[in-house]
């Protein structure tokens, strides 16, 4: 086996082609437009299975340097940061609280399920975690924090390998039903977002590709300028966090930081021009969200997949029904069964079965074609990315005894 591993600046470029790869195709093939799927998830599982084409055709193991893509994520958390306004967090109270809510008991039906499963298959008892919400709700990295744990406490050796391919799955799984779910929602409910809304992630799809002329080099300049001070101050504010006890995310300290920042700079110096729902914070989110996920999925190991069985496999189909049969069912109705509620729905999935960068870029996709929903963007985030992260750690705690 020869592994050939790609630089920084080669894994970004691949990472741009991959996406114009994605929107090629979503452009030549309708149903992927029309099912809301992101241009980046098309053109980075593509580039995925051409890396699995060349580890098991041509023995080439093809890896990528990623480094530029956790900056990618803190542009576009701070981003989502500056758009909240104050009026929003305060109407977005009881939905932030509901989607709450229904997260919380989703983590426990989809463990329930894992366990279930477990028993029923005659699977190893230590397996469940990651069947269930360290894989799939947490994603890779709470299965990479778990993995050394579970497999010292059950005697899994293969357990990392597990939890890996099944979050993997999950992953693609989330990026592929999560438009398909709010398009079926809008167009069963006749739904559309509003006609002429300010910008949070991405402008409008334009078939013509025309140039934005209201954007200038100064305000993608200002906009970047005032991301970077706002990252910085997370950089600095996050060690301080730490101290406290509270494991935070930086993207997450980053996000909070710019909510803040949003809702007092611009009352203290009127005269700052700065950027909440601009259209160059729009186009500067929308592009850190495509590379980011384009990077995520072209460097994706499709071959570790291959370490699941049949049964496994049976296990995610069950959990994959059960989250769709969810979305439609529970979170749709209950948050208000409007076009937000279909939009969150699509977010959704990347809660339940991948990861919040994926809910966000389903989300994004929902919103290019329908209209925005700037709502949706914030309490999704604070949902999926902090409080769900608390409880799923007592999740795993309590089923790794």
């Amino acid at each position: 086996m020869t592994a050939i591993e790609a630089p920084g600046l080669l894994t970004f470029t691949i990472a741009i082609v991959v996406f114009f790869a994605g929107a090629g195709l979503n452009r030549i093939i309708p149903p992927l437009r029309r099912w809301n799927i992101p241009e980046a998830v098309t053109g980075g599982l593509l580039a995925a299975v051409l890396t699995l084409i060349a580890y098991v055709g041509l023995g080439i193991e093809i890896g990528f340097s990623l480094g530029a893509r956790d900056l990618l994520l803190l542009y576009f958390f701070t981003g989502i940061g500056l758009n909240a306004k104050l009026d929003d967090l305060i109407s977005g109270g009881r939905p932030f609280l509901v989607l709450l809510g229904l997260t919380l008991a989703y983590l426990v039906i989809q463990n329930l399920i894992a366990a279930g499963s477990v028993a029923a298959l005659g699977l190893p008892k230590g397996i469940t975690p990651f069947l269930g919400s360290a894989s799939l709700i947490g994603g890779h990295g709470t299965t990479i924090a778990w993995a050394p744990i579970i497999a010292q406490r059950f005697g899994l050796a293969n357990a990392l390998e597990v939890g890996i391919a099944v979050a993997t799955l999950g992953l693609v799984v989330a990026s592929l039903v999560g438009g398909p779910i709010a398009g079926f929602l809008i167009s069963r409910h006749q739904l559309s977002g509003p006609s002429a809304p300010d910008p949070v992630v991405g402008l409008p799809d334009d078939p013509d590709d025309k140039p934005v002329d209201d954007i200038s080099h100064i305000g993608l300049l200002r906009t970047l300028l005032v991301l970077n001070v706002v990252i910085l101050i997370g950089y600095a504010l996050e060690e301080t966090v730490a101290e406290t006890g509270v494991k935070l995310p930086l993207f997450v300290v980053c996000l909070l930081v710019a909510i803040v920042a949003t809702n007092i700079v611009p009352r203290l110096f009127p005269a700052i021009e700065w950027p909440t729902r601009s259209r160059a914070l729009a186009l500067i989110s929308d592009l850190s969200l495509n590379i980011f996920l384009a990077m995520s999925l072209m460097s994706m190991q499709l071959w570790t997949l291959g370490g699941l069985g049949p049964t496994l496999v049976v296990v995610l189909a069950a959990q994959t029904i059960a989250a769709i049969a969810y979305i439609v069912f529970a979170v749709f109705p209950a948050m208000g069964g409007n076009y937000q509620a279909a939009v969150i729905s699509a977010g959704f999935t990347g809660i339940s079965l991948g990861a919040t960068p994926t809910a966000i870029a389903n989300m994004t996709a929902v919103t290019k074609l329908h209209g925005a929903c700037a709502q949706a963007f914030i309490i999704l985030p604070l949902v999926s990315a902090f409080f769900i992260d608390i409880a799923n750690a007592f999740a795993i705690g309590f089923m790794a005894r």
